[in-house]
């Protein structure tokens, strides 16, 4: 390991090594993308933390702590998913949890170009790996900044959302 590195310690349980990665994201609000993706990679890992960026030069429609208990609430079936948040470094959050890669989704080429220069970069701060996994097709086009923008004019978004999320959506576009 390079000088000036975050060393990761991987934890075992019962003399085997948890597989745990971490899917970071806004998640503002959580879409069905975003939840193929988690329960894809809650098939593949022992635990999958899905942690909100707690940014704060963004301000989201909903708060952290409003992103966070939707997140349980659609990932209730899947239990060796953990919800959380982080700030500062998702390398540093890694290294605590004993977290050695990160999930990211690829909804089209123009996303490589962004996830690969931050992938390049959380290997060399910290040698932790990022694993691509590819939108399903039904989702490619799906972001939650457009979700947020079709809800605003009165559109369906229904489909795109788990139906938790639909509901607190409506209730705040409709408080304004």
């Amino acid at each position: 390991m390079t000088e000036g590195r975050i060393p990761v310690v991987a934890e075992t349980v019962a003399g085997e090594t948890m597989r745990r990665v971490v899917y970071p994201g806004s998640f503002d609000p959580v879409t069905n993308g975003h939840l193929d993706l988690i329960v894809r990679a809650a098939r593949l890992h022992d635990e999958v933390f899905v942690v909100v960026g707690a940014n704060l030069a963004k301000e989201g429609l909903f708060s952290v702590d409003e992103r966070l208990a939707m997140l349980r609430e659609v990932t209730r079936g899947q239990p060796n998913v953990r919800v959380d948040k982080f700030r500062g470094l998702l390398v540093e959050f890694c290294q605590t949890h004993h977290i050695s890669a990160i999930v990211k989704g690829l909804r089209a080429v123009s996303d490589f170009e962004y996830e690969m220069e931050m992938a390049q970069m959380n290997y060399r701060l910290a040698e932790i790996e990022t694993l691509f996994m590819t939108a399903n097709p039904l989702y490619a086009f799906l972001r939650s900044s457009l979700v947020k923008e079709i809800a605003r004019y009165g559109g369906d978004v229904s489909s795109l959302v788990p139906a938790p999320v639909f509901a607190q959506l409506q209730k705040r576009l409709a408080a304004g």
